[in-house]
């Protein structure tokens, strides 16, 4: 069983109990529930001086054990958008990643930018989950999913008023999962099965992602250069968060990778 496989099953069973704990009618009731969503996608299709970057709150992940165990998230969140962050990604997992629910409100509480919940959606549950959570969009990720899978959670997530962020690692998950409710192509650097990242997988993928649909590259990416070079591959979002959250201070690191472009 590889980490992604391990993931899923814990996640079905952690969802079992979340269930069980706060129903779907409960979540409703959430104050934030109500709350009209910013859309990532407008976001990305408007023209930027600076490049858009949604950055990452990420306490730690399977492969790379703690990156940052002491950052608080209304902090980081409020530095990313000071900075500029075009949107700010939150992890919600608990167990392999470290994060948690209330990292996620927490960072809501503290901007304005659209929040992505970053987590491994296995369940309709989750996505009214996010949305109780104030999410604005939510990350699908075709290795996890089936095309039926994808397909009603889209459906799902539009009913309540959230963007989707398909995530794909090759040609076969983008050809196989994307149809055209998706709202964005998340191109995911890193192979969550061996974890091994490579820049190349966003350029070779680029060509098959439909025009129109905006593109974001995730993972891997440590500078501006790249930045750049994966803008010329048409890709109009860069999910970082690694490369921030090591530094001691991440929105400041955010700030000085942005200040480079200006130079």
């Amino acid at each position: 069983m590889d980490i992604l496989q391990k993931i899923i099953a814990h996640k079905k069973t952690e969802v079992a109990a979340a269930m069980e704990a706060v129903t779907s009618a409960q979540l409703e009731q959430s104050p934030l529930f109500g709350r009209p969503t910013v859309s990532l996608k407008k976001r990305l299709q408007s023209p930027s001086e600076l490049p858009h970057i949604i950055a990452e709150f990420k306490k730690q992940s399977p492969s790379k054990g703690v990156i940052n165990a002491h950052a608080q998230p209304a902090e980081v969140a409020r530095g990313y958008q000071e900075a500029g962050a075009a949107a700010i990604s939150v992890l919600t997992d608990v167990s392999f990643f470290g994060g948690s629910n209330a990292d996620l409100q927490a960072a809501r509480a503290a901007v304005e930018i659209p929040i992505l919940r970053k987590d491994f959606t296995v369940s309709d549950y989750q996505i009214v989950e996010a949305k109780a959570l104030g999410a604005d969009l939510i990350l699908l990720i075709a290795a996890a999913l089936t095309p039926a899978e994808i397909r009603q959670f889209t459906r799902t997530a539009h009913g309540l008023g959230l963007e989707v962020l398909l995530e794909v690692h090759s040609e076969e998950e983008l050809e196989r999962s994307f149809f055209p409710e998706i709202d964005m192509v998340g191109v995911n650097n890193r192979n969550l099965k061996t974890f091994e990242v490579s820049l190349e997988v966003s350029k070779r993928l680029s060509r098959l992602i439909p025009s129109g649909v905006p593109s974001v590259s995730e993972s891997g990416i440590s500078s501006l250069s790249e930045v750049i070079e994966l803008q010329q591959f048409g890709f109009q979002g860069f999910l970082m968060g690694e490369n921030f959250m090591k530094t001691a201070n991440p929105a400041l690191a955010l700030a000085d990778f942005l200040r480079e472009d200006a130079h």
